[in-house]
């Protein structure tokens, strides 16, 4: 039997860092999902694993309602391939944004009339965001490539109330 020598150009290091375990001030998440009809499920499983994972169990019902119905507007919307999702725990609420490729019109009657064609797509998120006395808008993206970035804040003393429309 003869050995085998194995030269890596790349040397791995033996120096392991320690991590601190997730917690809710850690939970910073983005990614980007295609813009279909498997879209809203994928973000709201993984919206599940990453509040299990920083012990944010409390939250889970409100926030996969809340990315579900942010997810499914952002697909119809769309005139791109993908939509960009952001999750963010900080100063006691969970922040969730997506980004779709939309572009706000220049007339205002067309922002107008799209405008009511986006909140009324966002209606049930509308009622849980109130229920769970949180905030949330639309607007033009500030991000190169411009798009509509909707937003939603779950303060986790509203969630963890109880909410149900």
């Amino acid at each position: 039997m003869s050995a085998v020598l194995s030269v890596s150009a790349c040397p791995l290091s033996d120096d392991v860092r320690e991590f601190a375990p997730p917690s809710p001030d850690s939970l910073a998440y983005s990614f980007t999902l295609p813009a279909g009809p498997m879209s809203s499920r994928v973000a709201r499983a993984a919206t599940r694993v990453v509040l299990r994972a920083h012990e944010l169990e409390d939250m889970t019902d409100a926030a996969v309602q809340v990315v579900a119905e942010l997810a499914a507007c952002a697909c119809r919307f769309t005139p791109d391939a993908e939509v960009y999702v952001s999750l963010r725990f900080r100063d006691g609420a969970l922040r969730v944004s997506l980004y779709d490729g939309h572009p706000r019109h220049s007339h205002p009657r067309l922002v107008e009339a799209c405008d009511a064609r986006r909140r009324g797509a966002l209606r049930v998120l509308g009622c849980v965001v109130r229920v769970c006395e949180g905030e949330w808008g639309f607007g033009e993206a500030r991000e190169p490539g411009g798009g509509t970035r909707m937003w939603v804040v779950l303060p986790r003393v509203g969630v963890a109330g109880g909410w149900g429309c």
